[in-house]
C-alpha cells in the first residue's frame, strides 16, 4: 500500500532521515514511535508531501508519489493542533475538503451528515462554531474532516497529546474502533509507548533518524531488536555485575560482556521456581500500590531490581520483608556493550 523506499531528508547540513524503508500493508494501523526529534513526524510529513525527500521515493498502490502535490496524494491529515477553523461551524470545517473538490451542495450535506454520524459527532453540534466544542468534540471534527473526502490513507500527528489523561485513553479506545470500522490504512505517529501497543498493528521505533525496530507491539516488547527499543518500550530492569555473576555461579548462561535487561512482569516474588527457573534472595525496600498490579522495590545486595505482580488481594509483601525474586535466565534480552552509542 505505502512504500518508503530508501529516503533521506536534509535541512542544510543535517541529515534528519537516514535510508528509510518503510513498507505499509492496506487497512493496516501502523504507528510512527520515537522520542521528540527522532524523524516520526519528518516521515510522515515526507509521506504527506509537506517535505520532499533529497534521495528514495515514496510509493501509493505501486505508484511514485514523491513529488505528487499535497493536494493531489488523497492523503487525509489530522494535526497535533487539530489546524481547525476556529470561527467556523463544525459542519463547514467538515465540509471545506468537499467545496474545494466543488461538489453540489445537496452530495455535500449528505457527506458531511454521513460522516458526523459515523465518528458520532450530533446533529446539534454541526452548527456550532468548533470554538464551542470540548477537546474531544474538537478530536471527532478533525478525523471527520480528514475522512469524508474518502483518502486512500489518514495521517495522524499525535492527535491525543492535547487531551486530558481520561479522555486520551477514551478517545484511543474510540479511534482503534473507528480505524477498524472504516479499514482505513493509517499512519500514526505517537511518543506514547502505551498508546502504539494499545493501537498499533505495527510500529516503527525511531531514533536519531533510522529505525531501529519495525514489528508487531509484541515483538517490539518482548523481542527487543536493540538496547535503545528495550530501553525505550516499557519498563526494564538492567541486571548489573552482581546479580550477574550471581546467575553465572548458579549456572545460568548469562554473557557478562553484554548488557542484560530483564522485563518487571517476566520476574516473581516467593513462588517456587519452576525448572530452568532461579530464585535470589532480597529485601522489599518499596513498593508502590497501582490496584490491578503492584510495583515492589527489592534489594538484592548488588542492586534493587523492580518487580510487577498481580495483586490477589492476599500475597502483599511489606517493607523490609525478606524475599526470594524469581528469575528464569531464558527471559533476560542481552545486547552487546556499546551498541547504543554506535548509531
Amino acid at each position: 500500500m505505502i512504500k518508503l523506499n530508501n529516503i533521506v531528508v536534509k535541512f542544510g547540513d543535517f541529515t534528519a532521515l537516514h535510508d528509510i524503508n518503510i513498507h505499509v500493508k492496506e487497512g493496516e494501523f501502523f504507528t510512527f514511535l520515537g522520542p521528540s526529534g527522532c524523524g516520526k513526524t519528518t516521515t510522515l510529513r515526507t509521506i504527506t508531501g509537506f517535505i520532499e525527500p533529497v534521495e528514495g521515493t515514496v510509493e501509493v498502490k505501486g505508484k511514485d508519489i514523491t513529488h505528487v502535490p499535497i493536494e493531489k496524494r488523497n492523503i487525509g491529515i489530522v494535526f497535533q493542533s487539530y489546524a481547525l477553523f476556529p470561527t467556523m461551524t463544525v459542519y463547514d470545517n467538515i465540509a471545506f475538503g468537499l467545496k474545494l473538490k466543488k461538489m453540489k451542495k445537496p452530495d455535500i450535506d449528505r457527506e458531511v451528515r454521513q460522516i458526523a454520524r459515523k465518528v458520532e459527532l450530533a446533529d446539534e453540534k454541526l452548527m456550532k462554531a468548533v470554538s464551542q466544542l470540548s477537546g474531544g468534540q474538537q478530536q471527532r471534527v478533525a478525523i471527520a474532516r480528514a475522512l469524508v473526502t474518502n483518502p486512500a490513507i489518514i495521517c495522524m500527528d499525535e492527535p491525543l497529546s492535547n487531551l486530558d489523561a481520561k479522555l486520551r485513553v477514551q478517545l484511543r479506545n474510540e479511534l482503534k474502533k473507528m480505524q477498524k470500522d472504516f479499514g482505513i490504512t493509517t499512519i500514526y505517529v505517537t511518543h506514547d509507548q502505551e498508546e502504539a501497543l494499545t493501537l498499533s498493528d505495527r510500529i516503527a521505533v525511531f531514533n536519531k533518524g533510522y529505525i531501529e525496530q519495525i514489528g508487531t507491539p509484541n515483538e517490539v516488547y518482548n523481542f527487543s531488536k536493540t538496547e535503545f527499543v528495550c530501553n525505550f518500550i516499557g519498563d526494564i530492569n538492567r541486571l548489573e555485575e552482581g546479580v550477574i555473576r550471581q546467575l553465572i555461579a548458579a549456572g545460568a548462561e548469562v554473557d557478562p560482556a553484554k548488557h542484560n535487561y530483564v522485563r518487571l512482569e517476566r520476574l516473581h516474588v516467593n513462588v517456587e521456581p519452576r525448572p530452568g527457573q532461579l530464585a535470589l534472595p532480597g529485601t522489599v525496600t518499596m513498593r508502590e500500590y497501582y490496584g490491578l498490579y503492584i510495583k515492589y522495590y527489592i534489594d538484592l545486595g548488588s542492586q534493587t531490581i523492580k518487580v510487577i505482580e498481580k495483586n490477589d488481594g492476599v500475597n502483599i509483601y511489606e517493607e523490609g520483608q525478606k524475599v526470594n525474586v524469581i528469575l528464569d535466565p531464558r527471559d533476560i534480552m542481552a545486547y552487546p556493550a556499546g551498541e547504543e552509542a554506535a548509531q
